[in-house]
């Protein structure tokens, strides 16, 4: 009887990617399984049939000669250029694909790669915003330099797991199930050590204290994480090390607040200053600079210091330095000087509210709207 076409079976199409038909054989197989359908006989035989289909067109190069060659390009039976010898087991097969399920896939074993660190920088806004290098000291693990991370005594080695024969997985199989599960005898590692280092007992690694440096770009700011390829854990038998990740925080500066590449302050100024105009000395990141305040400003008015911010690390651009106007109020008066304010503010007055108090107009205005509509 005339096989089926594989594509047919599975219930695909010939340019099907490997994930949907992965995904018509799990289908199929939990449908047809025998446990699943003890009484009925047929579904053995259309559940081989899909694993038959499966094996070949999950498999890159068998599915290329099935396509060319047609059945006979896989035939073990065949010794065709396109032939396969041998077949897979049906348990090894089943628990491939369900693997996920019952306790991880099947995958060669290999030494753990060392566990990557994380060390918490603080910086000043200056040392952020200009760059600056640090020597750091970090506790880690590194390798042992007496077995050079063998973990196994000088002159010995370790010997091949003789339960899992070096795979560091064992199978267990019920009925048509393959479970894969860690092998109990080296605990996954593939090897057991007879005759332990007797620095860092059989691991290994040892503790140590490492003092690094550390370059941190200009630009900078919270959050950034810079990272040492290498510098982590030392890994397990040799494996590679992690990494060692410095993630930054920035101070908080007695002056500038920083937002982005932006910087802002508050510029104190006199009342007199605020009125008649004149000069105030702003501090940026690169000194001291005069700023021009021009006549009648009122508090809360912001000056732009172009490209006096922070430079992009990632852009290279400059942010701004925005200066905000806070105008003081003066304090510990003298009676004289309150008699002088109070003849200004009567002068002010009499020259009507509007002329001299832009903002009071508004708002009084408004306030008068306010308890209008309540009482309307």
């Amino acid at each position: 009887m005339a096989k089926r076409d594989y594509y047919e079976i599975l219930g695909v199409e010939r340019s099907a990617d490997e994930r949907e038909i992965k995904k018509a054989y799990k289908r199929l197989a939990m449908k047809f399984h025998p446990d699943r359908n003890p009484d009925n006989p047929e579904s053995e035989e259309k559940f081989k049939e899909a694993k038959e289909a499966y094996e070949v067109l999950s498999d890159a190069q068998k599915r290329a000669a099935y396509d060319k060659f047609g059945h006979a390009g896989v035939d073990p039976n065949q010794a065709g250029p396109g032939g396969f010898g041998g077949s897979a087991d049906f348990g090894d097969v089943f628990g491939d694909i369900f693997g996920d399920i019952f306790g991880g896939g099947r995958r060669s074993q290999r030494a753990a790669r060392g566990a990557d660190l994380r060390y918490n920088m603080e910086l000043t806004l200056e040392e952020a915003v200009r760059g600056v290098s640090k020597e750091i000291k970090v506790p880690t693990l590194v390798e042992c330099d007496e077995c050079h991370g063998s973990g196994a005594r000088t002159g010995t080695s370790a010997q091949t797991c003789p339960t899992c024969h070096g795979s560091g997985q064992v199978q267990m199989r019920q009925g048509f199930f393959a479970v894969t599960q860690a092998c109990p005898h080296c605990h996954g590692k593939g090897k057991i050590i007879t005759d332990p280092c007797r620095k860092c007992h059989g691991d290994g690694r040892v503790q140590k204290t490492k003092t690094l440096s550390v370059k941190i770009p200009a630009g900078v700011d919270t959050g950034d994480r810079i990272r040492l390829a290498g510098e982590g854990e030392a890994g397990e038998f040799g494996a590679p090390a992690g990494d060692l990740y410095v993630q930054v925080h920035v101070k908080d500066h007695p002056i500038f607040v920083r937002d982005g590449n932006n910087l802002y302050c508050e510029i104190p100024i006199s009342f007199t200053t605020a009125a008649l105009g004149g000069e105030v000395a702003v501090p940026t990141l690169d000194g001291r600079l005069m700023l021009k305040i021009p006549s009648e400003t009122q508090s809360g008015r912001m000056f732009r210091l172009r490209g006096k911010g922070v430079r992009s690390l990632r852009s290279g651009t400059e942010g701004d330095l925005l200066c905000k106007a806070v105008v003081e109020t003066p304090v510990k008066l003298s009676d004289e000087q309150k008699e002088l304010l109070k003849q200004l503010e009567d002068s002010l007055n009499g020259s009507g509210v509007k002329t001299h108090k832009p903002k009071a107009e508004g708002f009084f205005e408004g306030v008068k709207r306010f308890f209008d509509d309540l009482t309307g």
